[in-house]
C-alpha cells in the first residue's frame, strides 16, 4: 500500500468518486467554487460574476472593515443568502400544521376554507363557494387537510423540496413560487372540476416546488433520472382509476412550478428581477383571468 514518505504535510490525495459538498458531505454535487474549486450543494452556493462561491469564500472577499463590500452575497437565483434558508419553509410548515390542528378541534371550519365552486349543502346548511364572491377559498384550501395521510405527505413534500428551494431562490422567490403554484392548482380546479365539488389540501403548491426542482437540477447538470421517477409516480398516483383526488390541482402547480422556476433559473444576469417578477406577474394575471372566467360561465 502507498504510504507518504517521511516529513510529507497534508492529508493524502481523496478517493475517485463522485464529489460531495465539503459543507455536507451526504450531498453529491457537480458544482464547485470558482475561487476555492471546493465542490458546494446548492444550499451553500453563492451567485458571483461568473460561476458560484462558496460560503467560506464569500465571506473572505467581503471582509469586516469600514472598506468591505455593500453588496450582499446572492443565491443562485439573485435572491440574498439568509442566515436561516429554511424559514419560510418552516413558517409554511407551520401554518398548514395550525390549521390542520383547527380543523381537528373545530370540523365545521371545513366548510368555510375549503375550494369549492358554487353554492352547495353541507352539515349545517347552504354554503356559498368562490363563484358567490368567496374568492378566498382559493388560498384558504392550499393550507387545509383534513386526512392525516394527506397532510403527511404534503408537508413531507413541502420540506424535502422546500428547503433546497428556499437555498436558491432566496426567500421572497421561493413565497412567490409557492404561493403562485398553488393557487395556479385552484384556479384549474375550479376551472375544471365540478362546481359542487370540494377540494382541499397544498398538493398545488408541493407540485410546482416539484416542478422548480425539476428545472433546477437541469440547470445545474444533476442526474434527471431520480426526480423524473418520482414526477412518474405521483402522476401515477394523480391519475389512478380510483378517482379521489384532484388531478386539477396536480396539473395547475406543476405547470406554474416549471415555468416560474425557468424564469428564476435562466434569467440574464442583466434583466434578472424583470424576467422572474413579470413571468410570476403573467402567471398571476392568467390565473385571475381563469378564475374570472369561470365565474363568469358559473354566474
Amino acid at each position: 500500500m502507498d504510504q507518504q514518505p517521511p516529513g510529507a504535510s497534508g492529508p493524502p490525495p481523496p478517493a475517485e468518486g463522485p464529489a460531495v459538498c465539503y459543507r455536507h458531505p451526504d450531498r453529491e454535487t457537480a458544482v464547485r467554487c470558482v475561487r476555492c474549486d471546493r465542490p458546494i450543494c446548492p444550499d451553500c452556493m453563492v451567485s458571483a460574476s461568473v460561476g458560484f462561491q462558496c460560503p467560506d469564500c464569500v465571506r473572505q472577499g467581503s471582509g469586516t472593515g469600514h472598506g468591505a463590500s455593500a453588496a450582499r452575497p446572492r443565491t443562485l437565483a439573485g435572491g440574498v443568502v439568509a442566515a436561516d434558508p429554511r424559514l419560510i419553509t418552516k413558517i409554511l410548515l407551520g401554518i398548514n400544521i395550525a390549521v390542520f390542528v383547527a380543523v381537528a378541534v373545530n370540523t365545521a371550519l371545513i366548510d368555510d376554507l375549503e375550494l369549492l365552486g358554487r353554492a352547495s349543502f353541507s352539515y349545517g346548511g347552504p354554503v356559498e363557494g368562490v363563484a358567490e364572491g368567496q374568492w378566498y377559498r382559493l388560498v384558504t384550501a392550499m393550507f387545509l387537510h383534513q386526512a392525516v395521510l394527506h397532510m403527511a405527505f404534503n408537508m413531507l413534500g413541502l420540506w424535502w423540496l422546500g428547503g433546497p428551494l428556499e437555498a436558491v431562490l432566496g426567500r421572497v422567490r421561493y413565497l412567490a413560487l409557492y404561493l403562485l403554484s398553488g393557487l395556479a392548482g385552484s384556479a384549474l380546479t375550479y376551472w375544471l372540476a365540478e362546481p359542487n365539488q370540494p377540494s382541499l389540501g397544498a398538493s398545488g403548491a408541493v407540485f410546482g416546488l416539484l416542478g422548480a426542482t425539476i428545472v433546477l437540477m437541469r440547470r445545474l447538470n444533476y442526474d434527471m433520472r431520480p426526480v423524473f421517477m418520482i414526477l412518474a409516480l405521483n402522476l401515477v398516483i394523480t391519475f389512478n382509476p380510483w378517482g379521489g383526488i384532484a388531478w386539477q390541482a396536480h396539473v395547475g402547480g406543476l405547470v406554474a412550478g416549471i415555468l416560474i422556476g425557468v424564469a428564476m433559473m435562466h434569467a440574464p444576469r442583466e434583466r434578472r428581477d424583470l424576467v422572474q417578477f413579470g413571468t410570476c406577474a403573467v402567471v398571476l394575471v392568467a390565473t385571475i383571468l381563469i378564475v374570472v372566467a369561470r365565474t363568469a360561465a358559473l354566474s
